[in-house]
């Protein structure tokens, strides 16, 4: 018995350092590597995916105090807003903010990038007729106008440039983003995403990456850039975020929404005396398009308050 004791004594006193061991290297290696992907993914001038979790935490109570928690336990509610304030480090924070949805015409926005992208890249000429459609594909939502765009940048190109690691608007290894895999018109869809088989999708996080490169100046040259801005402004539906906001003076708005049956998707980079912001909204749900007015009324009264707190703190 006493040797059978000491025996285990010895067993464990020599594995027990082996344990730690593998346990430190663990932690030694697997960090670098995680900080390594995330440098990767996210290099200067994109949003980091880091979440405040301040703001967070308000924006979820703003939400859950509407009545929404609900919708937001389902998957059916998915919303991203950052604020924005040139001294200090966006922040940024999300509920369900990874999670893809149908989006309906928001992809749409992903069909504007796309076309400056090959014209930036000499493949596509922007003539007339193809900036009048580039138009009123983001301000009226003009269906036969994004299938013709999406027609001149050609359907798998575009579905390139989302995927092109300089611009990662969709990423099959992680959690989706922005797809157009259907014409705007009554056709079938010819290339689902590859996750959840959407046709028209997106997920907050993406969308607010795009209009957060857009505004530091990262997502296109200042030529093209200024073109994107120029077709994303003066919304001509006054729904959901923007009839959230009409009450409001010196604002303006980049815009871009979607609905389809049930699912509503809204989003926009707001500026107004000062302060600038991003919210992006996608919901199922047959009341979506008054959801999105009172998640807009209820974002910008947040980030009112945010802005004025970070401002009066040392």
């Amino acid at each position: 018995m006493i040797r059978r004791k000491l025996s285990q004594g010895i067993t464990r006193a020599l594995f027990w350092p082996y344990h730690v061991l593998v346990l430190a290297l663990l932690i030694v290696v697997t960090q670098p590597i995680a900080a390594i992907e995330l440098e990767r993914y996210h290099q200067a001038g994109d949003l980091p995916p880091n979440q405040d979790p301040v703001l967070k935490a308000s924006l979820e109570s703003m939400l859950c105090g509407m009545g929404y928690c609900s919708l937001i336990k389902e998957d059916s509610l998915a919303v991203a807003v950052v604020l924005l304030d040139g001294s200090r480090a966006p922040r940024l924070a999300m509920l369900n903010g990874h999670h893809m949805m149908y989006a309906a015409s928001l992809p749409k926005v992903a069909i504007a990038l796309g076309a400056l992208v090959a014209a930036e890249r000499g493949q596509l000429t922007l003539d007339d007729a193809l900036l009048e459609d580039m138009n009123a594909m983001m301000r009226v939502s003009c269906n036969d106008c994004a299938t013709r765009v999406l027609t001149r940048v050609g359907r798998e190109t575009l579905l390139s440039i989302l995927q092109d690691p300089q611009y990662a608007f969709y990423d099959s290894d992680r959690s989706g983003g922005l797809w157009v895999g259907k014409d705007y018109a009554g056709t079938d869809a010819y290339h689902r995403d590859p996750i959840d088989g959407l046709s028209h999708a997106a997920t907050p996080y993406q969308v607010a990456r795009l209009y957060y490169r857009l505004n530091a100046g990262s997502l296109l040259s200042e030529r093209y850039s200024a073109i994107m801005r120029d077709i994303l402004s003066r919304p001509g539906i006054e729904h959901k975020f923007v009839a959230g906001l009409a009450g409001e003076e010196n604002l303006s708005m980049l815009r871009k929404s979607g609905s389809w049956e049930q699912f509503h998707a809204d989003s926009a980079l707001v500026q107004q005396n000062g302060l600038t912001y991003i919210m992006v909204a996608l919901v199922e749900d047959d009341n979506g398009e008054q959801i999105l007015r009172r998640i807009a009324t209820g974002i910008h009264a947040l980030m009112q308050s945010t802005a004025t707190s970070d401002r009066a703190s040392p």
